[in-house]
C-alpha cells in the first residue's frame, strides 16, 4: 500500500484541508498508517498533479487562505482497482523486538523500561480508540451499528486497532515481567 491510498480513502468522505487530513490521520489513520503532516501535503499535491484530487482555494478574512481537496472520479477509480488487487500479508518490523531478542546478551534494564513504556503508550492509544469508537457509533450497539451504520469502514479499522494495542500491551506487560523475574532468578544463582 502506498500512502495515497491511504489519503484517497481518507478524503472519501468529504473535503478536507492539509490540516484536517492530518487531523483525520492523526485520529482515524494512524492505528493502521503513519504518516507525518509534510508527507500528507507533499502526497495531496502530487495526487492534485495526477488529477486524482481536486483542491479549490477558499479565501479566508482573518487567516491565511487554504486549500480544500475532494477525491475525484480518477481517484475514486484508483482506490477501487487498489481494493481489488491482492493484499500482500502484514509483517512486524519493530526496533523494541530486536532489544528484546537481545535483552539476555546486553542487558535487561533498558529493555524492560522500553518495553513498560510502549505498554503505557499503548493503554493511552486503547483509551483513544475507545472513545472514538463511542464517538463513531454514538447511541447505538455495537452489533446494531455494524449491521446497519451507514459507514462501518473507520469503525472497523478503529476496532482492528483496539484489538493491536490490546494484545500489544499485554505482550509488553508479559515479557517486561518474565525479565524481571529471570532477572531474579539469575541473580539468586
Amino acid at each position: 500500500m502506498a500512502l495515497r491510498h491511504a489519503v484517497l480513502a481518507a478524503l472519501l468522505d468529504g473535503e478536507f484541508s492539509g490540516y484536517q487530513l492530518a487531523k483525520a490521520f492523526d485520529i482515524g489513520v494512524a492505528n493502521f498508517w503513519h504518516a507525518l503532516p509534510q508527507q500528507l501535503y507533499a502526497e495531496l499535491a502530487r495526487l492534485e498533479r495526477e488529477g486524482l484530487v481536486a483542491g479549490r482555494e477558499v479565501v479566508q478574512e482573518s487567516r491565511p487562505n487554504k486549500r480544500l481537496f475532494q477525491v475525484t472520479e480518477a481517484g475514486r477509480a484508483e482506490l477501487e482497482a487498489f481494493a481489488s488487487a491482492a493484499s500482500k500479508p502484514s509483517f512486524i518490523r519493530d526496533d523494541l523486538l530486536v532489544k528484546v531478542q537481545s535483552a539476555d546478551r546486553i542487558g535487561t534494564e533498558p529493555v524492560i523500561a522500553q518495553l513498560e513504556e510502549r505498554a503505557a503508550a499503548a493503554d493511552a492509544k486503547i483509551e483513544l480508540l475507545g472513545n472514538l469508537l463511542r464517538q463513531l457509533r454514538g447511541d447505538e450497539d455495537e452489533d446494531e451499528f455494524l449491521l446497519r451504520g451507514e459507514r462501518i469502514g473507520g469503525y472497523l479499522t478503529c476496532l482492528r486497532g483496539l484489538s493491536f494495542e490490546r494484545e500489544h500491551r499485554d505482550w509488553c506487560l508479559r515479557i517486561a515481567a518474565l525479565l524481571k523475574e529471570r532477572r531474579t532468578t539469575h541473580a539468586e544463582r
